[in-house]
């Protein structure tokens, strides 16, 4: 198997949420023997690399971002001979492999919190874990303010008196970053997994991992409330001095991970879930002794609006430039709606955290399916790599009448039963068929609940038609693999009027989006590479983009 290096810098990543995959065992749950027979799809699409989410030994409070084994895999998912069948089998087609690593917390049942449970306050076993005494005359008190992501106080007491923090579930207590043991420990299972073939990491909540030393409460903006991702994001803007959130002392840790892929051969690579106040902040992670890549979330969170998008898009070119990293860009992933939803409300309305859960006004799901075309071809025709989350090449939107008795997602529980969740995003996506489970899997009905008009979004009925999401998606990354222009290098705007963006890059090649309310004529070209929809007499109507040879 041969890759042209660095690979990381331009590569096409499918983000698989390895339970809504493909069931290979009819249990209603994806997994590795489906994802496995599913990969000639991928080959198919054209995307270069594959980043699953979590596989490993989990109770799954958190569908597997609560880690007992970071050695083994679940058996919900398969086995660690079925992972690398897995990438032996990738590697033969040419799609790289990466999984998720979760550094800043375990599961509970994690051998070392089951021993620091055991071993009790002020044991060295505690301190790979953030356990304090509480506040107040009595202890009952938490050590201080902080909250869950997933709703709630960001402590638990125990039965003995101390309190242990989770910036997320109960079930995942968070570790001592400060402690040798676990940055011993995390060099091990990178050295673990990168033996059996992977060819990098994406690293969740890698803003996460240093706490201040002295614990203090939130600064004052920083209220108490109900957090998901994007609230987080928010409350990053507030706070250059977040007690723990982008902490400097982070790129420490990265840069030590950093020489460790290097000592493996192949270009092994890291994707960072790092949310950033500024694309300078963002770009401390991608620092030529640190790590590879990092997601751009301000360009997934901009809304559909030429100029907000110009300067996402500058900025981000302009600081990850500095430090010679490339940009990645990406739409959708599993904890925030599907974009074709999100594109398909107020064009005027910025996107925050409430239109994720609970959107205001009603959706137009023609218009955020055309603006979602759109926005894949300036995707896909930007400097740097990009992310395709699965499903969005069918054009799923979100799933937003899931019936309550069927949520899973624990800020569901953790809120009272007022943000429904991160599911309707992650709804098993179809294959084939005219009703659910859509070919799935055979056996149990998936996990959750497929909605009943899916059929004509399926694989097989998209594939061969010209005017499918699917096919789009096929012609985008088939242009994109063998244009000399596209992928890592250069751009340079075009003049347009308002509402516009276009850019050339060299050689030859022009990318137009039209975001205005009026139709606009196409600059001089030698051919129409390719369109989001269709095009006549030279003039691109509104929310539709084209890619030119010039």
């Amino acid at each position: 198997m041969t890759f042209t290096a660095p690979w990381w810098r331009s590569a096409v990543i499918y983000q698989v949420y390895i339970r809504s995959f493909a069931d290979g065992n009819g249990d209603g749950v994806g997994d590795i023997t489906g994802l496995r027979s599913r990969l000639p799809y991928l080959k198919s699409l054209g995307v270069d690399a594959v980043w699953i989410n979590p596989w490993y030994k989990s109770p799954m409070a958190d569908h597997g971002y609560d880690v007992a084994d970071y050695r083994d895999i679940d058996p919900l998912f398969g086995t660690l001979s079925d992972a690398e069948r897995l990438i032996e089998e990738a590697h033969t087609l040419g799609i790289r492999v990466i999984p998720d690593i979760v550094p800043n917390h375990t599961s509970d049942r994690h051998a070392w919190f089951r021993v620091a449970l055991e071993a009790g306050p002020g044991s060295p076993e505690r301190e790979r874990y953030v356990f304090r005494p509480g506040r107040g005359p009595d202890g009952a008190q938490p050590p201080n303010d902080w909250v869950s992501c997933f709703g709630g106080p960001a402590w638990t007491r125990l039965p003995d008196g101390d309190w242990y923090l989770h910036l997320f579930a109960p079930e995942q207590p968070d570790l001592n970053w400060q402690h040798p043991e676990v940055r011993e420990e995390f060099e091990s299972i990178l050295r673990f997994w990168f033996a059996r073939g992977v060819d990098g990491f994406r690293i969740d909540v890698a803003h996460g991992l240093i706490k201040h030393p002295d614990l203090p409460d939130l600064p004052p903006r920083a209220e108490p409330a109900v957090l998901g991702p994007l609230t987080r994001h928010d409350e990053m803007r507030r706070h250059l001095d977040h007690p723990h959130w982008d902490r400097d002392e982070v790129h420490e840790i990265y840069r030590a991970w950093r020489k460790v892929a290097d000592e493996f051969p192949g270009d092994r690579s890291f994707v960072a879930e790092a949310w950033a106040d500024t694309p300078e902040r963002l770009a401390a992670y991608v620092r030529a002794d640190g790590l590879h890549t990092a997601f751009n979330f301000d360009f997934l969170m901009c809304r559909w609006d030429a100029g907000d998008l110009r300067a996402v898009i500058d900025d981000s070119l302009a600081m990850l430039g500095v430090v010679g990293a490339p940009a990645t860009w990406v739409l959708s992933n599993h904890d925030v709606m599907r974009h074709p939803s999100r594109y398909g409300r107020a064009a005027e309305r910025s996107w925050t955290v409430d239109t994720r859960y609970e959107p205001e006004g009603p959706l137009d799901l023609a218009q955020g399916t055309r603006r979602a075309r759109a926005a894949a071809l300036l995707m896909l025709a930007l400097p740097g790599g990009a992310y395709v989350y699965q499903g969005e090449e069918l054009g799923l939107p979100e799933v937003e009448d899931l019936p309550e008795s069927a949520l899973q997602d624990p800020i569901w529980e953790r809120s009272g039963h007022t943000d429904r969740g991160r599911d309707g995003c992650r709804v098993p996506i179809p294959w084939s068929g005219p009703a659910a489970p859509y070919g799935f899997g055979t056996g149990a009905k998936p996990w959750l609940p497929q909605p009943d008009d899916w059929a004509g979004l399926s694989v097989e009925a998209q594939t061969g038609d010209p005017a499918s999401m699917l096919e789009l998606y096929r012609a985008a990354l088939r242009i994109r693999r063998d244009h000399p222009a596209l992928g890592d290098g250069g751009m340079t705007w075009l003049d347009t009027p308002e509402g516009v963006l276009a850019f050339r890059r060299e050689p030859g090649f022009v990318c137009v989006v039209n975001l205005s309310g009026a139709p606009y004529d196409l600059p001089a070209h030698t051919a129409l590479l390719l369109a989001g929809g269709p095009v006549q007499g030279g003039v691109l109507e509104p929310d539709q983009a084209v890619w030119l040879a010039v």
